[in-house]
């Protein structure tokens, strides 16, 4: 039996992602695509209802780290996001996916924008296999409740780790 898996032919495991995954934003200093990868995922475990994904970099100097990405209500069949399915308007994820704000206060993916002159960053997108095939959640829940609730419910999960640094 495979491993629960998760991957992005956009960079490798532990690699460095590209501009196209930097946000865009001046009061940020970057000028990036903000545009999110392409992931895949196999074999989750058979009673999976749901999926959720997050992105985090720990590595933020806020004390608690940044929320890049919170996506919840994937369906149990979906095994792939297309290439820029962060976009807030949603129109490329699955039907029943639901965005919360990131940390940004955006709805959707917010790229990349560690500190100019920082050590390297991490990006951790774990996909989050689900027991229940909705969250309670709507639109307007903060992504710590939406995260608190993910993690309620979770059976499994598995990471892809991407890196990032502005010199």
């Amino acid at each position: 039996m495979a491993d629960f898996r998760l991957w992005s032919d956009d960079f490798p495991t532990n690699g460095f992602m590209p501009k196209a995954q930097e946000y865009n934003d001046k009061a940020f200093g970057v000028d990036g695509d903000n545009i999110s990868p392409a992931l895949q995922w196999e074999a989750p475990p058979e009673d999976t209802q749901s999926f959720a994904l997050t992105v985090h970099d720990p590595d933020a100097p806020t004390g608690s780290g940044f929320w890049h990405w919170v996506v919840v209500n994937i369906p149990a069949n979906v095994r792939s996001l297309p290439r820029n399915a962060g976009t807030a308007d949603s129109s490329l994820l699955p039907l029943g996916a639901l965005q919360v704000r990131n940390d940004y206060g955006t709805v959707g993916f917010g790229g990349a924008a560690p500190p100019r002159g920082d050590r390297t960053h991490r990006y951790i997108f774990r996909l989050h296999a689900l027991k229940v095939a909705e969250l309670p959640i709507n639109a307007e829940t903060t992504n710590a409740i939406a995260r608190f609730m993910t993690h309620l419910n979770e059976i499994d999960s598995t990471t892809h780790t991407g890196l990032y640094e502005l010199k």
